[in-house]
C-alpha cells in the first residue's frame, strides 16, 4: 500500500506504464487462476485439468475437480466478455459438501492476490467539497462503490471523443490502449456523477482545477469491513431486506446536503454490495433461503450490473457467487415467477467426495489440527487406523448401488486404485448413466454422509468415557459414533438403512486391514505383508523366464533403485495364494497371473513404488496364506493372543505390543483393542 495518496494523472501514469492494472472482477480472478501452475489429472476415467492454486495452504480444497473447472470456465468465459458476465455462479449440493469453503477459499486466495502491489485495487474520494458548497459540514467523499479511477477518468467529459483525446495527449495513452479501456467502460455511478458535475460547475469546467479535488486511493483489504471480498449470510423471512444488499437513506446524511436530489443521501455502504463492487467478489450464502423480494433484487443486480434506488443506478464491478442446498433449490424451482432468477444462474451442482484417499486429508481436517487431549486435559492419542476407518466409512456412503459393480469396487476404481477384472470404463459408465437422471439427488456422489456428519462422529468418539479413560480415538469405535449419527440425522427410512450397510462394507475393509496390521505385527516389521505381496508378483513375472535354472533363482532389476536382486521362485507359496483368491483351475491361475503382469507394467512405468497394497484381494490373500504358514493357522494365533495363560503365548504377546508401539505407531489402549479386536471372530453386528 502507498503510503500517500496519489493524483489522477500519477494513477494513469502508472497504468500505462504496466505498474498498475485496469481490469474487472472477472478478468483480475481469471488471470489469478490461469497465472497459477496447471495440471492434466485423470478423475473417473476422465481427463481434466487440476488448478494448484486452491491445492496450497495448510487447509485447501480436497477434490472438486469438475466443479473448479466450471468455476474457471465461467469466470474465464466473463472476464472475455461471453455471456457469464451477467450471470451468478451458484453452487448447488448436499449439506456438508464443501460448498462454502470452495467460495471462502476463492475470496481469502483473491485478497492475497490483491495484496501483491501490482494488482491492487484503487478508487478515488472527491476533497474539499466545503468550497462547492451543497454539502454542509462535509468535505470528503469516497466513492460509494469503490470505483477505479479509470471509470472517472473515462467520464471526466460528456463527450466520449473529447475524453479519448484528453487520454491521449495528456497521459499519452496509445490508440490502441485507450480501444482497450474502453471494452471495459462504465458510466460514472450516481453520486460520483452528481458530485463531479457539482465540481464541474463550480470550476467553470477547466479540468485542471476539477481534479485538484480529486484524489487517487487504495481500496481497503482488511476482510472483516467486507470489502473487495464480502459475504451475505441468508437471515430468516421477517429480518432479511434489500437494505442489507442495497443500503439505504441516511438521515444523518440529509442534515448536511441542501439538494434531496442529490443520490448521495443514500448510504450504499450500509449494504454488501456496494463493498464489493469495485471489482471484487460477492458470496451469497443459502441465496434461495432469502424471502422473494430479496431474491429479486439480486435478480435486478444480475441482470442490470448495477444496484438501482429510486431511479439512480451505481454500476457494480462484482463476481457473484452463491449457495444452496438441493432442498432450497428445487423448492425455488417448483415456483415458475422464480424462473428469471433461474435464468439469470450458472447453476454447478456440487457432489461429495466419493475418493476415499482424498477423503483422508478430509478427515484429517474433521479431527482436527490441533493437539486433541481428554476432558483432563492429558493427551489424546489416535489409532493410525483411524483415518483410513472413517474415511471409507464416509466414502462408502456416497457410493449409489450399482449392478456393474460392487460398493468395494466403486470405492477403489473412484480412487485409481485396481478393482479385480474391472476396469475404470465401467466406473465412468456408471457415472454417466446416474448423472442422467433429472432428480439431481439420485446422480453419482450426491448423497451420503457429508463432512459435518463426519465431524459429528468423530465429536461423539472423542466425548465417550471410554475415549477419555483410554486416553485413545480407537479406530473401530469410529463405526459405533456413525451408526449413532445415522440413526439420528439421517430422517429418509432408505437412507439410514443404506447407510448401515455401507458401514457393515467400511468394517469388512477394516477387518482386513487388521489382519494386514497383525502380520506385520507378528514379523516384527512394519512392511512384512507389502514384502510378501510383491514377492508373489516378482514370482509370476520369473515363474516363466528362460534363464530360470534347476535351483529355481530368477535375478531381475529393482525399478526403484535399478539394483540387480535374486528371488527363489517359491511355486508352493504361488499356488497357496492363487488358492486364496478361488482361482480353481489352471486357466484362472494364468489369466489372473496375466492381468497382474499387464497391471504392473503399466503400472511401474509411472511410479516405480507402485506395490499392489490397493488390490485389496491379493493382500488379503498372501495375508491369509502367511498366517497360515508362518503359525500354523491363523487360529493358533488367535488362540495364542486370545488365551495368554502360558508363557509362550505372554510373550508372544508382549513382542506383538512392542512392535505396535515402537514400530507402527499404536499407543497401548489402541494395541491392546486392535488385538482384542482382531481375536474376535466376527464384527458386532
Amino acid at each position: 500500500m502507498p503510503k500517500k495518496s496519489i493524483t489522477l494523472h500519477q494513477h494513469l501514469a502508472a497504468v500505462k506504464d504496466g505498474k498498475l492494472r485496469f481490469e474487472n472482477a472477472f478478468q483480475g480472478v481469471s488471470r489469478m487462476i490461469l497465472e497459477s501452475e496447471i495440471e492434466k489429472v485423470v478423475v473417473n476415467g476422465k481427463t481434466t485439468y487440476d488448478f494448484k492454486i486452491f491445492r496450497n495452504g495448510s487447509k485447501h480444497i480436497i477434490g472438486m475437480y469438475e466443479e473448479i473447472n466450471s468455476l474457471v470456465s465461467y469466470v474465464k468465459d466473463a472476464a472475455e466478455g461471453g455471456s457469464s458476465q451477467e450471470m451468478a455462479f451458484v453452487l448447488v449440493g448436499e449439506p456438508g459438501n464443501g460448498k462454502t469453503f470452495l467460495v471462502e477459499f476463492l475470496a481469502s486466495r483473491y485478497r492475497n492476490f490483491l495484496s501483491i502491489e501490482n494488482n491492487r485495487k484503487y478508487t478515488f474520494k472527491f476533497l474539499n467539497l466545503d468550497k462547492v458548497g451543497n454539502y454542509g459540514k462535509i468535505t470528503t467523499i469516497e466513492s460509494q462503490t469503490y470505483e477505479d479511477p479509470m471509470i472517472l477518468a473515462m467520464n471526466l467529459f460528456d463527450d466520449s471523443d473529447e475524453n479519448r483525446q484528453y487520454l491521449a495527449k495528456q497521459i499519452g495513452f496509445s490508440d490502441k490502449d485507450i480501444e482497450k479501456l474502453y471494452e471495459d467502460y462504465r458510466p460514472l455511478g450516481a453520486c460520483s456523477g452528481y458530485i463531479w458535475n457539482d465540481i464541474l460547475a463550480h470550476c467553470d469546467g477547466n479540468i485542471d482545477e476539477t481534479l485538484k479535488f480529486v484524489e487517487i486511493t487504495p481500496v481497503p483489504l482488511t476482510e472483516s469491513l467486507g470489502t473487495l471480498t464480502g459475504k451475505y449470510p441468508a437471515k430468516d423471512k421477517i429480518t432479511s431486506s434489500a437494505v442489507d444488499l442495497l443500503g439505504e437513506e441516511s438521515i444523518q446524511r440529509l442534515l448536511h446536503i441542501t439538494d434531496t436530489n442529490n443520490p448521495y443521501r443514500f448510504d450504499l455502504r450500509r449494504g454488501a454490495l456496494a463493498r464489493v463492487a469495485g471489482g471484487g467478489i460477492h458470496f451469497s450464502d443459502e441465496i434461495f433461503k432469502n424471502k422473494k423480494d430479496l431474491v429479486q433484487v439480486y435478480l435486478g443486480v444480475i441482470q442490470n450490473r448495477s444496484i438501482e434506488i429510486d431511479g439512480f443506478k451505481w454500476p457494480i464491478d462484482t463476481l457473484i457467487v452463491a449457495t444452496s442446498n438441493n432442498s432450497e433449490f428445487h423448492r425455488f424451482l417448483s415456483e415458475k415467477e422464480e424462473a428469471p432468477i433461474v435464468d439469470r444462474c450458472r447453476i454447478c451442482y456440487v457432489s461429495h467426495n466419493t475418493n476415499y484417499k482424498l477423503q483422508k486429508e478430509l478427515t484429517n481436517y474433521a479431527i482436527g489440527s490441533e493437539t486433541r487431549t481428554t476432558l483432563t486435559h492429558e493427551d489424546l492419542h489416535q489409532d493410525p487406523n483411524m483415518n483410513y476407518a472413517s474415511s471409507v466409512a464416509a466414502v462408502l456412503s456416497r457410493l449409489p448401488r450399482s449392478e456393474k459393480l460392487t460398493p468395494v469396487e466403486t470405492m477403489k476404481l473412484a480412487a485409481g486404485e485396481v478393482a479385480g477384472e474391472k476396469s475404470i470404463k465401467t466406473l465412468a459408465e456408471v457415472i454417466d448413466t446416474l448423472n442422467q437422471d433429472p432428480d439431481i439427488i439420485n446422480r453419482f456422489g450426491q448423497k451420503g454422509l457429508g463432512q459435518r456428519n463426519l465431524g459429528r462422529a468423530i465429536q461423539l468418539l472423542i466425548e465417550s468415557s471410554e475415549t477419555n479413560e483410554g486416553r485413545c480415538m480407537f479406530a473401530y469405535d469410529i463405526f459405533k459414533a456413525l451408526e449413532r449419527i445415522v440413526l439420528d440425522y439421517v430422517t429418509e427410512a432408505n437412507d439410514r438403512a443404506k447407510y448401515l450397510e455401507d458401514l457393515k462394507t467400511g468394517k469388512g475393509l477394516y477387518r482386513e486391514r487388521i489382519m494386514t496390521e497383525m502380520f506385520n505385527a507378528y514379523m516384527d516389521e512394519p512392511y512384512a505383508i507389502r514384502k510378501d505381496v510383491m514377492n508373489y508378483v516378482n514370482m509370476i513375472i520369473g515363474i516363466d523366464a528362460e534363464n530360470l535354472g534347476a535351483d529355481k533363482m530368477w535375478k531381475y532389476k529393482d525399478p526403484q533403485n535399478s539394483e540387480l536382486k535374486a528371488l527363489k521362485i517359491d511355486e508352493r507359496y504361488i499356488n497357496s495364494v492363487e488358492e486364496r483368491l478361488g482361482l480353481k483351475t489352471e486357466e484362472q491361475r494364468e489369466s489372473f497371473r496375466t492381468s497382474i503382469r499387464k497391471i504392473y507394467g503399466q503400472k511401474i512405468s509411472v511410479d516405480p513404488d507402485y506395490d499392489f497394497m490397493d488390490n485389496l484381494e491379493l493382500v488379503k490373500a498372501v495375508t491369509d496364506v502367511r498366517l497360515k504358514s508362518d503359525i500354523a493357522g491363523a487360529g493358533s494365533l488367535i488362540g495364542a493372543l486370545a488365551n495368554r495363560t502360558n508363557e509362550e503365548n505372554q510373550k508372544l504377546y508382549d513382542r506383538m505390543i512392542e512392535t505396535m508401539l515402537k514400530k507402527l505407531g499404536y499407543c497401548r489402549t489402541c494395541a491392546q483393542k486392535t488385538i482384542e479386536y482382531f481375536c474376535t471372530q466376527e464384527d458386532e453386528k
